[in-house]
């Protein structure tokens, strides 16, 4: 990712990525239901936190944008994996990364909505992006899981 980047990390939560981006010289926006936790981010530079419900039927408050890069972690709500991949400038990066079927032997997510099934993220992206990696399996850190992981980016083309 150039320096300066454009980027989005959706359900930012506590803001992990927003906080490494933003230090590391990216404009960063973090979208949430709840900004409670990245609350003392506001009014600073080159930080934008908007608050919105994805899921209640809402129309996505960042159609029409474009950023460099899109981050996904432990979120996941089907309906908006084609906006995701619209979201994405000419040579765009998304990172995204959510709790996957096999999990429910590790604890939440159990519930099957939650799950990405085998290949869902490389479906999601398919004629789109370029997948640059993609991993579905056990991991260890930072507890016992089951994920999904794709790096995919655009192949230059504004979608």
């Amino acid at each position: 990712m150039k320096s300066k980047s454009r980027v989005l990390d959706l359900a930012c939560g506590s803001g992990r990525h927003l906080r490494l981006l933003h230090a590391l010289g990216h404009r960063v926006t973090g979208l949430d239901r709840d900004l409670t936790a990245v609350a003392d981010l506001r009014d600073t530079e080159a930080v934008e936190l908007l608050q919105a419900d994805l899921e209640d039927g809402s129309a996505f408050p960042l159609a029409g944008r474009h950023f460099d890069a899109v981050i996904v972690t432990n979120y996941l709500h089907r309906p908006l994996l084609p906006a995701l991949v619209a979201l994405l400038a000419p040579d765009g990066l998304l990172l995204y990364e959510t709790f996957a079927q096999g999990n429910v032997q590790f604890g939440r997510p159990r519930n099957p909505d939650f799950l990405l099934q085998p290949g869902e993220l490389l479906e999601a992206v398919r004629g789109r992006l370029q997948v640059l990696a993609y991993e579905h399996g056990k991991v260890t850190y930072p507890k016992p899981a089951v994920v999904q992981r794709i790096a995919a980016r655009n192949d230059g083309v504004l979608q």
